[in-house]
């Protein structure tokens, strides 16, 4: 059983024709069930800014617009995610295995991704034979 996991969350978006990534936070969990709700949280976070009520304080009725017909609600998609809980449970098994975990969502102008991974895991990369890591 893999006993710690690091977690990331990020956005990706492009800026000059370069694609950008732009870190949301990282968490370090002690346990599995520490970094499965460390996701769902950062899910509902990134949720409840991109779709916040409107109407609701402080922003006023109309200051907002849906998406355009054809681009994905990234709010929609966080929150069932969050909400399956077979989706949780087969994360809970890969992440326990010691795979890593990558959940990305998109609409037309940026992509969320949460990513976790066991720290034995990575520790165990490092000292595979042969494994060869090319320095820029």
């Amino acid at each position: 059983m893999h006993d710690e996991f690091l977690c990331h969350v990020t956005a990706y978006g492009t800026c000059g024709g370069q694609r950008i990534g732009v870190p949301l936070g990282t968490y370090r969990a002690p346990t599995l069930a520490l970094a499965l709700w460390w996701l769902r949280d950062r899910a509902t976070w990134i949720a409840e800014r991109l779709d916040p009520r409107p109407g609701d304080a402080p922003y006023p009725p109309n200051a907002l617009v849906p998406v355009a017909d054809g681009v994905q609600d990234v709010p929609a998609v966080l929150r069932r995610w969050c909400g399956d809980a077979d989706r949780q449970e087969r994360i809970a098994d890969e992440l326990a295995a010691g795979r890593l975990v990558r959940i990305a969502v998109s609409d037309d102008t940026t992509e969320y991704e949460l990513m976790a991974e066991s720290v034995d895991a990575l520790r165990m990369q490092r000292t595979i034979p042969g494994l060869v890591v090319p320095v820029a």
